[in-house]
Formats: C-alpha cells, sequence, structure tokens
C-alpha cells in the first residue's frame, strides 16, 4: 500500500481516487474548496461531479495541500489545463523530496502551445520529481465511478517510470497498458476534444451517423498531421490515446465536450452554453491552441479552423458544414502516404 496524492477533486480526479482506493492504497484527495473536500469526509460521497455514487473509506479529502502530499510517493494531477500552473506554482512550495507526477488533463497551452507535461516541468525543478508520467485513454469518470470494464495509457520518457504507475493503478477492471509516445499520447488525448465539439456540433443540427463517421475519420486526419509534425508516432494516433478516445468522447453525452457542441448546434451562444453546464470544457480552449499552432506550423486543419470560427467568430455552423463540404477534391490516403513518407525520411 502507498500514499497517494490526487490533486483535483473533480468528476475524473474522484474516479481515479476511487482507482487506487479499490487497490487498497491511501488516498488522499485534494480540492481548493474547503466545503467540497468536507462534503466527501463527511458523506463519503462527491454529488456535485459524481451524483449517487459512493466512494471507498480510505480516501481522505482536505483543502490542505501540504498536509495531502506531505510523505506521498505520487502525486496524480487532475486539474484544468489552465489552472496547471497555479496549482504547480502551489505545490512547489509544499516538496521536500522526489515523487512521481503523473497528470491526466487534456489540452494545449493557448500562446505558448505547451503540452500539460511541458507546463508541469516549467513550474516544478528537475530536482521534486523523478519522471512525468501522462495518463489518458478512453474514460468517462461516470463509467469509471461505476466500476464499468476502462481501458487507458500512460506514457513517460522514461518507460520504468510509466510501469509503477501502471502497476499503481492496473487492476481487473481498469486495465493500463505503457507507451513510449508521450508527444502523441497527450496531443491525441488533448486534441480529440476539438472533433468532440464538432461531433456535438453535427448532432445539435440533426445530421446522422455518416456525417458523425467521416468526422471522426477526417478529424482524425488532422489530429495525426499536427501530432507527427511536432514528433508523435502516427501509430499512436491508431490506439487508445487517439482513435480510442476519439470514438468515446464523440459518442456519448457523458463527454461535456459533446455535450457542449451539441447545444451549439441547436443554436445557443457559447456564453450560455458554458453558463449552463458549469464546468469547464478543454476543447474549446485547445481549438484556440490548435488553430494557432496549425497556422503557425503550416499544417491544414480545416475542421479545427471551422469549429475555431464558431467558437470564437460566431460562425453559423450550418456554413461551416457548407464550406468543409465544398473543399477542393482530395485522395482520401494522400494524409497518411505524407505522414509515412515524412516518417521514413528522417
Amino acid at each position: 500500500m502507498e500514499k497517494v496524492a490526487v490533486l483535483g477533486a473533480g468528476s475524473w480526479g474522484t474516479a481515479l481516487a476511487m482507482v487506487l482506493a479499490d487497490n487498497g492504497h491511501d488516498v488522499h484527495l485534494w480540492s481548493h474548496r474547503e466545503s467540497l473536500a468536507d462534503d466527501i469526509n463527511r458523506t463519503h460521497k462527491n454529488e456535485r461531479y459524481l451524483k449517487g455514487i459512493s466512494l471507498p473509506q480510505n480516501i481522505k479529502a482536505s483543502s490542505d495541500m501540504g498536509a495531502v502530499v506531505s510523505e506521498v510517493e505520487h502525486i496524480i494531477l487532475v486539474v484544468p489545463t489552465k489552472a496547471m500552473r497555479e496549482v504547480c506554482g502551489q505545490l512547489v512550495q509544499h516538496l521536500n523530496h522526489k515523487v512521481t507526477i503523473t497528470h491526466a488533463s487534456k489540452g494545449i497551452e493557448p500562446g505558448s502551445y505547451k503540452r500539460v507535461s511541458e507546463v508541469i516541468a516549467e513550474e516544478i525543478p528537475k530536482k521534486y520529481y523523478h519522471d512525468i508520467v501522462v495518463l489518458s485513454g478512453p474514460s468517462h469518470a461516470e463509467e469509471v465511478s461505476l466500476k464499468h470494464p476502462t481501458t487507458v495509457t500512460v506514457s513517460s520518457e522514461d518507460l520504468d517510470v510509466a510501469a509503477t504507475v501502471q502497476d499503481l493503478f492496473i487492476n481487473e477492471l481498469f486495465r493500463v497498458y505503457t507507451s513510449p509516445d508521450l508527444v502523441g499520447v497527450e496531443l491525441g488525448g488533448a486534441l480529440k476534444n476539438i472533433i468532440a465539439l464538432g461531433a456535438g456540433i453535427s448532432d445539435g443540427l440533426g445530421f446522422g451517423d455518416n456525417a458523425k463517421a467521416a468526422l471522426i475519420t477526417r478529424g482524425l486526419a488532422e489530429i495525426a498531421r499536427l501530432g507527427t509534425s511536432m514528433g508523435a508516432n502516427p501509430l499512436t494516433f491508431s490506439g487508445l490515446t487517439g482513435i480510442g478516445d476519439l470514438i468515446v468522447t464523440c459518442t456519448s453525452s457523458h463527454s461535456r465536450n459533446w455535450r457542449a457542441g451539441n447545444q451549439l448546434g441547436k443554436g445557443s451562444h457559447l456564453d450560455e452554453v458554458l453558463e449552463e453546464m458549469g464546468m469547464v470544457v478543454e476543447g474549446i480552449r485547445t481549438t484556440k491552441a490548435a488553430y494557432q499552432l496549425s497556422n503557425e506550423r503550416g499544417v491544414d486543419m480545416p475542421i479545427t479552423a471551422g469549429i475555431y470560427k464558431i467558437l470564437f467568430e460566431n460562425a453559423d455552423p450550418k456554413d461551416v458544414v457548407t464550406q468543409l463540404m465544398t473543399r477542393i477534391r482530395r485522395r482520401e490516403m494522400e494524409d497518411l502516404t505524407n505522414i509515412l513518407d515524412d516518417q521514413m525520411n528522417n
């Protein structure tokens, strides 16, 4: 049994805390809201984010970060990407020994275009951690909390460290694979949220399965184009953290990004959607970052550009669909051929 700190008491942080607790670990869950931590300790539930789910007794919540991370070997960061720098800045004040840091957040920082692991590495000196690991894959918090079978991937530059995190989480209902492609695993998890927004918009417009299948498939091509331009292995996007995560996020009402897109497709304004949901929709921030990054790198991402116009330029979703459907004719395998050629030449 190990003492593990989970920073972030939202739905996903709480669900991962449940997996760790089920594995017999001593789990300390940090929330920036003292009232939420008190409610979790009193009721052994997190009704704000996981309604009706009973939490294991060996999860202890606190808003005191210093107490939560004291003497731990593993810290799991599960906070919104926009809060990552701030939380890491707080965390470093309480670290006095080396830990393994794992993050389960999916996004790209606008402006800097940093992946989450890069943000963490900038904010926390290397002397305080063995390595940074990412946990990603097709995984709704609601289903994990109900103990539905789930598979995810962990990745790190040091596969031995990734394997320790694999051992920490894996059980008969939560299967964990390892991958050496940290860049691809992070980018797949971040960029699929953009396509999930598009899938929700498509459903909100009343389009059917044909449109969604095309969106997912062509969206995957965009993800692979940008990902490989940043050093990812193209094969990663055919795995759990690529097509797997893309399918689950684009086809389920559990997905915040799908739900937000669905409301946009039905005619709601972005501000109204965010106010009604009351939770972070990572795909919105990531759309801005990916759109800017693709322009800077000269990577063709027409679906991302269309969703950017809907989100930030008040474009009519129907007009964007028309523009996408009337683009210049191309060969379907052209993208894959170019990517493979680039890989062979490098």
